[in-house]
């Protein structure tokens, strides 16, 4: 596989801010990947400069091998479904839809109309009068139907309901399945996203402090139970990011994969292993690594270019 986006060094100041610290990645193509963070770790920040609408202070990026600022060629193939998207006053999600259908050279309208019967959108109703699971359904209809080679989701369930989340959700995985592209989805519903990612980057701080495929991750961690003497003496020399009490029982949270050896020594001093969600692991991860003033990226406004995009979601 060939790598579609790659960072080096990608550093961003708002003014005494640190946004960005120096972060590099790679993602490969054709791949569902999560950029996962806190509120403010960086995460819009770092999308929107992917997407050339917003500038970094130093560093290096790369969009299928090109710079992707002023570069057609580059912004053509990308679709950024953005919490913020805005569209004119008098628009209705029919107008959102034709627009996006004129930019997104592999748009379904099929796929489209399908995924607006589903979600209930009113076709009648201005965007801006929509309610906040409404607008962000159009921008999920956008999205997936636009098919783009690389296709940004930030916050997308905002506002959505379980029902229509599972159903975003359950779209993704079904028509990736049938027309592969890549897929960067950033979200605070961990538990509820990470059986669609393959792989995780996490964000704290502005800075990255987790990127690997998703099944190592879950063997990053472990969870030992059981007497706290027990327990003590089994993690003592290991890395340990959180730990609860009840009485002589403790619960402690360790990083590094367990061996055959550690499991039959848990097993033989009576102690438990239950096993950590991705969402523990990040909680329990950024909280551990946790330093410095936040990074609060994600509530600086982007400053956004002028283009036709606006109305298409892009």
């Amino acid at each position: 596989m060939s790598a579609v986006i790659e960072v080096e060094g990608l550093t961003k100041r708002y003014r005494d801010t640190l946004a960005l610290d120096q972060v590099s990645f790679s993602v490969e193509k054709d791949s569902i990947t999560g950029l996962l963070g806190r509120n403010g770790a960086g995460k819009t920040t770092l999308m929107s400069i992917l997407t050339a609408q917003n500038f970094a202070t130093s560093g290096r990026v790369r969009v299928f091998g090109q710079d992707p600022y002023e570069n057609s060629d580059v912004l053509g193939r990308i679709c950024f479904v953005r919490e913020s998207q805005r569209y004119p006053d008098d628009a209705l999600p029919k107008h959102a839809f034709d627009t996006a259908r004129l930019f997104f050279p592999h748009w379904d309208q099929e796929l489209a109309d399908r995924l607006v019967d589903e979600f209930q959108l009113p076709a009648k109703t201005r965007i801006k009068k929509l309610s906040r699971g409404q607008l962000s359904a159009v921008g999920v209809v956008i999205g997936l139907a636009a098919r783009a080679d690389i296709t940004f989701f930030d916050e997308p369930y905002l506002g959505l309901d379980a029902v229509a989340r599972q159903i975003f959700y359950d779209r993704l995985l079904e028509d990736y399945a049938e027309h592969p592209r890549t897929v960067i989805l950033s979200s605070h519903l961990i538990d509820e996203v990470s059986n669609l990612l393959e792989r995780v980057l996490v964000i704290d701080r502005g800075r990255i402090v987790m990127d690997d495929d998703t099944e190592s991750v879950r063997e990053r961690a472990a969870n030992i139970v059981g007497d706290v003497a027990a327990v003590e003496a089994f993690t003592a020399a290991r890395e340990v990011v959180h730990r609860e009490s009840l009485g002589r029982t403790v619960s402690v949270t360790v990083l590094g994969a367990l061996t055959p050896e550690d499991r039959r020594r848990l097993a033989e001093a009576g102690l438990d292993v239950a096993p950590v969600s991705l969402q523990q692991l990040i909680v329990r991860t950024t909280q551990h690594s946790a330093s410095g003033d936040p990074a609060d990226a994600s509530d600086h406004p982007a400053p956004a270019r002028a283009s036709a995009q606006e109305g298409a979601g892009r």
